[in-house]
């Protein structure tokens, strides 16, 4: 793990630390440390999950957007990702419809965790959308990035096409790792991973 000391004045209650990582590093196993650490996380791709599932509040919007890509089931993410990915239009005309209710969301959970020492927004997209502006600190989930690709290959419908397009969305790895305030490595052991979390949830406490 690295740690780069540039908090300074921005420790605030509770204190916000964004949570990020490209496809496949482990961002979503770190996130559930943080929680077996007592630290609330905002999963920002939960959020989307449980907005474009079963009565989610964003299937009707998607279908008038996207018709065909709902069922009884909500959002077929499938078939909503072969129109978007790759297709800038389409994407910011989803992006349009999502984020401002995952917006909505991260507001009500900040406001339920207000008198709490520190919070984690885990954000897939922190740096690519401006989030990175709205925390106090960064923690990047990092891995090998053969590591990586194995990882993602083994997910149901992936391609090695699909992986490099979702890629080109992203920030690269080396550049997350450079503005990073705290680097995860999870190309290790899982406890020393889980050692990583709990030093950096350690930081963050009043004492």
């Amino acid at each position: 793990m690295t740690h780069r000391k540039r908090l300074g004045s921005r420790l605030r209650r509770p204190f916000i630390l964004g949570l990020t990582g490209s496809i496949g590093m482990g961002k979503s196993t770190a996130a559930m440390m943080f929680e077996r650490e007592g630290v609330p996380v905002f999963d920002a791709d939960a959020e989307v999950h449980r907005l474009q599932g079963p009565g989610g509040a964003l299937v009707a919007a998607i279908e008038a957007r996207f018709p065909g890509t709902t069922g009884p089931n909500g959002v077929d993410r499938q078939k909503l990702g072969a129109l978007v990915l790759g297709n800038t239009h389409e994407l910011a005309a989803l992006e349009a419809i999502v984020h401002p209710a995952v917006g909505r969301a991260q507001k009500r959970f900040l406001a339920r965790h207000r008198a709490r020492d520190v919070v984690v927004l885990d954000i897939p997209l922190l740096f690519e959308k401006g989030g990175w502006r709205k925390v106090g600190a960064i923690a990047v989930v990092s891995s090998p990035a053969w590591m990586q690709r194995r990882r993602v290959m083994r997910r149901p419908g992936m391609t090695a096409a699909k992986l490099k397009a979702i890629r080109r969305l992203q920030v690269a790895d080396r550049i997350k790792r450079a503005r990073a305030d705290f680097i995860i490595e999870t190309g290790r052991p899982k406890s020393e991973t889980h050692r990583q979390i709990r030093f950096i949830a350690s930081c963050f406490h009043a004492r």
